[in-house]
């Protein structure tokens, strides 16, 4: 049976690989990720472009976004809440002005799936519930 941490350790890693998925469909609006999708092969999302841009990055943002808020708040460690909510957010706010307003957001987008790419990254690296133990033995009294 999989524990509450894998379950959101899962959750972050699927929102955060739906997110750059979905930026690799739309060529036209992320010049830089669409160019490195089609060389990976990926050329063939640039037809879903409207529904990656309008729900599934918002919705993998959303995930993310939850995921990152059920660990912060569990483990109490509010810088990597912090970084965490910060990415999703960004990608939040890209995807909404980009699909609602037609506003090019790029920049946006780029920091936040960085910011969510950066806190995958440390999360793998440096688990928040890991703890380490103190290299200075404590003496008994």
């Amino acid at each position: 049976m999989p524990t509450e941490d894998s379950l959101t350790r899962t959750a972050d890693k699927t929102g955060v690989i739906g997110a750059i998925i979905a930026s690799f469909g739309c060529a036209a609006c992320f010049p830089a990720l669409g160019s490195l999708g089609a060389g990976i092969g990926l050329s063939f999302l640039s037809q879903y472009e409207g529904p990656f841009i309008r729900y599934v990055l918002p919705l993998s943002a959303l995930i993310v976004l939850a995921a990152n808020l059920r660990t912060g708040l569990r483990h109490k460690t509010w810088l990597r809440l912090a970084l965490g909510v910060t990415g999703p957010v960004l990608v939040l706010i890209a995807a909404l002005l980009m699909s609602l307003r037609g506003v090019r957001a790029e920049w946006v987008l780029y920091a936040g799936l960085v910011l969510m790419i950066g806190v995958s990254i440390l999360d793998l690296v440096s688990p928040p519930g890991r703890r380490f133990s103190n290299p200075i033995p404590s003496r008994n009294r």
